[in-house]
């Protein structure tokens, strides 16, 4: 068993904000914008659909890049992921059913008044994971498919493109995935950019630079961690 971190989610660049983590660790997964051609068939939410309480209006008839897609958030029936970078489909690609893939998100502070492990102004967490259900899809993959099993990737972002651009395709199991209800540091406590032992100590990142947007890998025994960390509520491990 291994699994693979991608960063995912609103930021400062797109579309200008991050989602918010809220002074008890909840927070709220807000999509990046759709930035290429969809199908005209297709049906592309706007930040307006979305059932989000961070003010969009600047934004609200804007489509949205609902991707990854959790099942019960945003409308979303599955737990599926595709990218076409390289950079994260390799890694990704190199992952089989039964492994795990970790999604993180930059968030922006709410308020001064919060659970001591969430970091002033802003921080990276991860929000959520998949277990992969079946090995992930290359681009060649997904073409050469089945109906039915094309048929499962019909809501991903991806999928919706015209054309189609993802390298990799990912489906996570309904028993094994989750957006989590509170994030899981993994930033330090004391500023967003530094990060703490779950990215130096047990992924395959220096922690060095941005490291916030790049992919990490762990192994077996690191997954197992960070599943009981989630599984724990013991975010001090985050830490020492």
């Amino acid at each position: 068993m291994r699994s693979v971190a991608i960063n995912v989610g609103a930021n400062t660049n797109e579309p200008g904000f991050r989602g918010p983590i809220y002074p008890d660790g909840r927070f709220e997964y807000v999509p990046i914008p759709e930035s290429a051609p969809t199908r005209a068939e297709a049906d592309v939410p706007t930040y307006a659909d979305l059932d989000l309480s961070v003010g969009v209006s600047d934004v609200a008839d804007t489509a949205v890049h609902l991707d990854p897609t959790f099942a019960g958030i945003h409308d979303c029936e599955r737990y599926t992921y595709g990218d076409p970078h390289g950079v994260k489909a390799r890694p990704l690609l190199d992952l089989d059913a039964g492994d795990y893939v970790f999604f993180y998100a930059t968030l922006s502070t709410t308020d001064e008044e919060r659970a001591d492990w969430v970091a002033p102004e802003w921080g990276t967490y991860l929000i959520g994971h998949f277990r992969l259900e079946r090995d992930p899809l290359s681009a060649d993959d997904y073409r050469e498919a089945s109906d039915a099993e094309r048929a499962l990737f019909s809501n991903n972002a991806h999928v919706k493109r015209d054309p189609f651009d993802a390298e990799v395709l990912l489906y996570g199991d309904g028993a094994g995935s989750e957006c989590y209800d509170r994030a899981i540091p993994l930033s330090t406590r004391e500023a967003g950019a530094d990060a703490n032992r779950l990215v130096t100590d047990l992924s395959s990142d220096s922690g060095k630079g941005p490291w916030w947007r790049r992919p990490m890998k762990f192994d077996r025994e690191a997954t197992e961690e960070l599943l009981s960390i989630r599984d724990t509520g013991d975010y001090e491990r985050a830490f020492k």
